[in-house]
């Protein structure tokens, strides 16, 4: 599971950036968290103030979805989970694939 969260509005976000916990892994209990699951990013950040939304929207987009790659594969690490090799190219059906020397 990966967790994104966009904060709207003005308030102080100090417990959502702890709760992100890209520099400091969160506990709960004297529990450590196993993994960061979280990404939090305050939408003011991506305001663009020139008027430019779809350019904003996408800086956006960039942002909330950059750690979702890097927390599956610390998913599939941690569990021991191998890629499946990768399946060949594909060739169209009556179409041969000429390698020339």
């Amino acid at each position: 599971m990966s967790i994104i969260i966009v904060g709207v509005g003005q308030a102080e976000f100090d417990a959502m950036v702890e709760l992100d916990g890209d520099d400091i892994r969160i506990s709960s209990r004297g529990k450590l968290a196993e993994r960061d699951i979280v990404q939090f990013v305050p939408f003011r950040d991506y305001m663009d103030r020139t008027g430019n939304h779809v350019l904003s929207m996408a800086r956006l987009a960039k942002d909330v979805l950059a750690e979702i790659p890097d927390q599956f594969i610390s998913y599939m690490k941690s569990r021991g989970i191998k890629p499946n090799p990768a399946p060949p190219p594909y060739t169209p059906p009556g179409h041969t694939h000429h390698t020339q020397i």
